[in-house]
């Protein structure tokens, strides 16, 4: 389902966790006898509920992608763009965020608006019904409808924590005090009960992308057993393969992959305003400059030093696990783009120029990154800027809208095959199954090693020194932990995991604290910074959901 967004005449209420009235004298209505409910209108409804996985409409940097919220939140990522350039984002990344963040305001909105759609549709279903549409027709609608639903409630679940449970049945208030988990694996195994196993349009969730959910819920509450069962069914029977080349999985014309689990489906130029269902979520992650993808808009979204250094190899191509962070992989930081620089030489994980624009290196075809020119405030962001969500140089013009490029079709994945595969490493080296956690972070890294999937120059060669070899063994439950979890970030990052994942994995603290004792040396903005154990884990919840509760949610 390249996406053709169809607004309800719903699609303006704007839920927090209660039925909200405007007060405007109604301009007319439409009744049931004039609305024929049938699969169509059901379906039309359910369309407009996919709609608020990037935050569409209103809800600007609300994305599923949780870029803001997630990335920029962890060790991975920077605000990037300038200091004075939207300041409720800085709140984030230094962990003050207080109740009336825009960004947690949108999100909170985004994600409820997108729940009350969904439970209109399943409430449109329960009137189809009674008027005669047979429930075999709609069956596969409402299992999408309940995927959806419980998708929006286990985002939130991340970001808060203590959330309201929204069904179909609410009609005020409810109480934010009590667990979700158990509601968000009802949705989804009634969505695994009702979905087909293969969707003829893209972007709809099948019962496999349903049962990915499920054992991503597993994981977060730890329940290892049960997440296993259901990781081992999609492992061994399930749709799913890696792709031969780990930039596959973000080229926009190879959308919709075998790696691909599930994905915010983002298209331009396709009949339509040419780019409303693009990539709304990083329209402002681009390069700053006019000869860049984006067009010049607008330098948010800067990886980390410590990201980079991540990437490093050592003479048998595995990753420095307790040293990666000692020194730094060369960078170009204050010294302009007319002026001489030597990238880094030593090894590297040919991903990280997937991930990360370097000075120096091939930039999906737009020539070198020329470093400083790119940068809107290097001293502000560093020297470095994102690359998983930018289109190739050959791509401008279909794959990126016509005359605004920075919207694209690179669809945002949310669950990507890899992705599953670790999960089931992690549950292997908590499980003292160390040979198994090993020979899945060995897949993952041979698909990594595949030399016709690395960054090359324009006469071919290869653009870094890529070294990257495959672990012989995993001496111990310590070691195999940190290899799995290590092998996540590399990954996975820029993709919205890393700081839900070190949250679960109880590290959060130890991790972001030590990574602001060397990153605020190089970016002063984070002197002072701290991660506090206990309330920097989950989000304060916006002031304006509480008031408009009227008092029934309880703040974290």
């Amino acid at each position: 389902m390249k996406k053709n967004i169809i607004y309800t005449l719903f699609a303006f209420l704007l839920l927090s966790s209660c039925e909200n009235k405007l007060d405007i004298n109604p301009q007319g209505k439409l009744s049931e006898e004039v609305i024929e409910i049938n699969e169509t209108w059901v379906n039309q409804q359910l369309v407009s509920a996919y709609a608020m996985l990037d935050g569409n409409p209103g809800y600007f940097w609300a994305p599923a992608s949780n870029w803001v919220l997630c990335d920029v939140a962890s060790d991975d990522f920077h605000k990037g763009s300038s200091i004075s350039d939207q300041p409720p984002i800085n709140e984030i990344e230094r962990y003050t965020p207080n109740t009336s963040n825009i960004y947690l305001s949108r999100k909170w909105k985004a994600i409820y608006e997108g729940i009350h759609r969904c439970n209109q549709t399943i409430n449109s279903i329960s009137l189809a019904i009674e008027k005669g549409t047979d429930f075999d027709k709609l069956k596969g609608l409402e299992g999408e409808a309940r995927f959806l639903r419980a998708h929006y409630h286990m985002d939130a679940k991340k970001i808060w924590n203590n959330i309201p449970y929204i069904d179909e049945s609410v009609k005020e208030a409810v109480r934010n005090d009590v667990d979700v988990w158990p509601n968000i694996e009802a949705d989804l195994q009634t969505a695994i009960d009702y979905l087909p196993p293969v969707q003829t349009e893209a972007g709809r969730p099948t019962s496999w992308v349903a049962k990915a959910y499920m054992a991503k819920a597993h994981m977060f509450q730890k329940d290892f057993n049960a997440a296993k069962l259901v990781l081992d069914d999609i492992i061994s029977k399930g749709p799913f393969k890696l792709v031969e080349k780990y930039h596959d999985n973000f080229n926009a014309e190879k959308d919709n992959n075998s790696e691909s689990v599930f994905a915010v489906q983002n298209s331009v130029n396709d009949g339509g305003r040419g780019f409303i269902n693009g990539n709304r979520g990083n329209r402002l992650n681009h390069p700053y400059a006019s000869d860049a993808p984006g067009g010049g808009c607008c330098g948010f979204f800067q990886p980390s030093q410590n990201l980079v250094n991540a990437f490093k190899t050592d003479m048998n191509g595995l990753p420095l696990l307790d040293t990666f962070n000692d020194t730094d992989v060369t960078n170009d930081q204050g010294i302009p783009s007319d002026q001489a620089f030597t990238p880094y030489a030593g090894n590297l994980d040919p991903r990280l120029d997937w991930t990360v624009g370097r000075r120096g290196i091939e930039y999906l075809g737009w020539g070198p990154m020329p470093g400083m020119r790119w940068i809107r405030d290097q001293a502000n962001g560093g020297p470095y800027v994102g690359k998983k969500h930018e289109i190739l140089k050959s791509q401008e013009g279909t794959m990126s809208a016509a005359g605004l490029p920075q919207y694209n079709a690179i669809n945002t994945p949310l669950i990507r095959y890899s992705d599953v595969l670790l999960w089931r490493a992690e549950i292997h080296a908590e499980q003292d199954e160390f040979e198994d956690a090993k020979n899945i972070v060995n897949q993952i890294r041979r698909r990594a090693a595949n030399p016709d999937g690395f960054v090359k120059n324009s006469d071919g060669t290869n653009a870094a020194n890529y070294v990257i070899g495959e672990y012989t063994s995993f001496p111990d439950k310590a070691y195999a932990i940190k290899a799995v979890r290590f092998e996540r970030r590399l990954e996975l990052a820029s993709e919205g995991h890393r700081f839900f994942d070190l949250v679960r994995w109880n590290i959060a603290e130890q991790t972001i604290n030590t990574y602001l004792q060397k990153e605020s040396n190089l970016r002063v903005y984070l002197q002072g910074a701290i991660f506090v154990s206990g309330k920097n884990e989950y989000y304060p919840i916006p002031l304006d959901a509480i008031d408009s509760s009227g008092g029934v949610l309880v703040q974290n």
